[in-house]
């Protein structure tokens, strides 16, 4: 995993590339409970099983958005900002690779055709206006 860290503020982690290969334990809590997105890697032997839950409604405080790719299929190129919008890295990701903005920008430019992406972020979503503001290249 590469933690990527403000060149501003050296303690601010901004960003996360998880490989595939990465994950070598059956399961990884990867992001730090006080963030607000939340993300575990497993890999899990055949027959594994879960104790059936379901989540309960409770109050959380979302600050600001943070988010997620997930590379399924193709490849991406993740460029990834500091906090005063220049470039601090950019990353090929491949099919299994991950990517977590916390804090910072960041863009991506598919590298292959029919790439297949899954996107998280925190919610609610409340509109471009609220949510976000162009980088200015």
């Amino acid at each position: 995993m590469k933690k990527i860290h403000s060149n501003i503020n050296k303690e601010k982690l901004l960003h996360l590339i998880l490989r595939k290969e990465d994950v070598v334990e059956e399961r990884y809590n990867i992001i730090d409970d006080q963030e607000y997105l939340q993300l575990a890697a497993m890999l899990l032997p055949k027959g594994k099983t879960f104790i059936p839950h379901r989540h309960v409604d409770c109050k959380k405080t979302v600050l600001m958005t943070q988010e997620s790719w997930v590379v399924i299929s193709g490849k991406v190129k993740a460029i990834l900002y500091d906090l005063d919008d220049s470039v601090i890295t950019e990353e090929i990701l491949n099919a299994g690779d991950c990517s977590v903005t916390f804090y910072g920008g960041h863009n991506y430019e598919i590298l292959e055709d029919n790439t297949l992406v899954y996107e998280y972020k925190t919610g609610p979503y409340e509109g471009q206006k609220l949510d976000k503001v162009s980088i200015k290249n």
